[in-house]
């Protein structure tokens, strides 16, 4: 077992202490902050004047008036809606101040955050809506007609224009209406949505205890403070955007730029014209930053990244290192369960004999491998991932699941191993689940939506190697006699039903689908079929 307490200074285990919440002990940080809308006004309370979030235009606001924006909202929510502690507001907004201010409004009242992809389609969004039990939603201009006829739902519109779009929120309160935050740590605060563990979505229920814990952590071994900045340019309703680095930065008094899509011009002119001090993204995007060093030779005010969502090539790494050598890359391994990061590489990893490794636990953390079993191995020996900390969280919201035990570890579906000297090694993934790019694809979900297709008979969807993604979506699919269907026909009604990250890149048809001896689907031999089909060797029998 990989216990974090031997790789921690002295003075960082100090800091993590025994608290009571909710009838029993959790562990937390010293001075840590009941919530993160508490963490967020005492960064507010002791720099008014400093700027918190630069929104996609260029408009800064202050903490100052971030807060004073918070407390309005929050008001207009109680008052306009009747809104109670613990019920769920959907978010389904771009990144911009309006998801921050919802996000930090509803963490204020006690509400629960729940973000929604902007990415999904309507069906996909509505299923979510039932899933959390949403009562409240904020949206774009652009969402409202689909929740046009939602029962017991109200909805809160971010009107499109270049003012803030939630402004007619904030008008016609009086300031008695304006009270103290409620949440407490053991409080639910974000009710965040994954594909992860069982390749069904679920939904992960964090309490503000564990939001803080991680905040807490990362801010540790980062080392970041208030002098920091970062540019958010992926989707602020991953685990990534919203904790690693809003709330992080939001608690340290930090500056976060906020993107409404990856465009690495603009986040590497970024980085030069605000002095960007810290970035975090998945490998995709960073090889998509790589691609344009040539035109950004200089870039000398970054010192550190943080890389997630999927290991990263060495090679990348290395490459990284030799463009802003004086910026160290740490790895590291997470998902929504953790609330955050649950591994870092701790110093560079392009230097380090370990290059490839996921790090070592996250303060608070203990990292376990263990077989299909559950008994637990030792260094070197490949099994099953499972974490257990102060900020894994310890269940699904309505939905039980075998991925969290009963006494509180987690098992990731991810396997790996640890080395002689504790460094996390990240093998593959137990599951059937695709990550494109830091987006999680269901293969389940997108062959059953293949299948209420017409014509269709079967179909399977695998992940296969992509140089751009490290993996994309494969479908396999096998017709009805006589249909007429060609594989764009396939994208094209695909493009209505599922998020365009989810539509198969590559789609072959078969006579028949592989299965194994006892008669299931062989993902394998599908996956050795796409990789030879795309590397272009001779037509495979069975494959049209």
């Amino acid at each position: 077992m990989l216990s974090w307490e031997n790789y921690w200074p002295d003075l960082l285990r100090e800091r993590i202490k025994e608290a009571g919440a909710g009838g029993r002990n959790i562990h937390v940080y010293e001075g840590m902050a009941d919530s993160i809308y508490h963490a967020f006004g005492l960064t507010a309370a002791r720099w008014p004047g400093k700027t918190a979030v630069v929104d996609d235009k260029g408009q800064a606001l202050t903490y100052g008036r971030l807060l004073d924006m918070t407390d309005r909202m929050a008001a207009s929510l109680k008052k306009k809606t009747g809104i109670q502690k613990g019920e769920r507001i959907g978010i389904l907004l771009y990144n911009g101040p309006e998801f921050c201010v919802s996000y930090l409004a509803a963490n204020k009242i006690g509400g629960v955050a729940v973000p929604l992809p902007g990415k999904f389609q309507r069906p996909e969004i509505l299923s979510l809506l039932e899933k959390a039990d949403v009562t409240t939603i904020i949206c774009e201009e652009k969402f409202e007609p689909w929740f046009e006829n939602l029962e017991h739902v109200t909805v809160i519109v971010s009107k499109s224009g270049p003012d803030f779009g939630l402004d007619w929120m904030l008008r016609d309160l009086e300031d008695n209406e304006i009270t103290d935050g409620v949440g407490t740590w053991d409080d639910s605060a974000i009710l965040m949505f994954t594909s992860g563990t069982t390749s069904r979505s679920k939904g992960v229920a964090m309490k503000n205890y564990q939001v803080m814990n991680s905040v807490e952590a990362y801010a540790a071994t980062l080392r970041l403070t208030q002098l920091d900045s970062s540019v958010i340019a992926t989707p602020m309703y991953h685990v990534t955007g919203m904790i690693c680095i809003l709330s992080v930065m939001l608690a340290v008094g930090g500056t976060v730029y906020l993107m409404k899509k990856v465009d690495a011009d603009r986040i590497l002119t970024c980085f030069l014209e605000n002095n960007i001090t810290f970035y975090h993204a998945s490998p995709t995007v960073f090889t998509i930053l790589l691609e344009k060093r040539s035109s950004y030779p200089l870039i000398p005010s970054v010192k550190s990244f943080a890389c997630g969502s999927g290991n990263m090539a060495p090679e990348n790494i290395r490459k990284l290192k030799e463009w802003m050598p004086q910026a160290e890359f740490h790895t590291v391994y997470g998902m929504t369960e953790t609330s955050g990061a649950g591994t870092i590489f701790p110093g560079g990893a392009a230097d380090s004999p370990w290059i490839g490794a996921s790090g070592i636990p996250m303060p608070d953390l203990r990292i376990k491998i263990a077989d299909d079993d559950g008994t637990e191995l030792m260094e070197n020996q490949i099994g099953e991932i499972c974490l257990k900390g102060s900020f894994v969280v310890e269940e699904y919201y309505k939905q039980k699941a075998d991925s969290i035990t009963e006494d509180g570890w987690l098992r990731t579906g991810d396997l790996g191993y640890y080395n002689q000297a504790g460094y996390l090694y990240i093998v593959d993934r137990k599951k059937d689940m695709i990550n494109r790019g830091g987006e999680k694809v269901c293969s389940f979900d997108i062959e059953n939506t293949i299948h209420t297709l017409p014509g269709v008979v079967e179909a399977v969807v695998v992940g296969v190697p992509d140089s751009k993604y490290m993996e994309v979506p494969a479908a396999v699919i096998k017709l009805e006699k006589g249909t007429n269907v060609q594989a764009e026909d396939i994208k094209e009604m695909l493009k209505t039903r599922v998020a365009r990250f989810k539509i198969p890149e590559y789609i072959v048809f078969v006579e028949d689908i592989p299965k194994t001896h006892n008669g299931k689907i062989d993902k394998r031999m599908i996956k050795e079929w796409m990789r030879n089909i795309m590397e272009g060797s001779p037509e495979i029998s069975g494959v049209k």
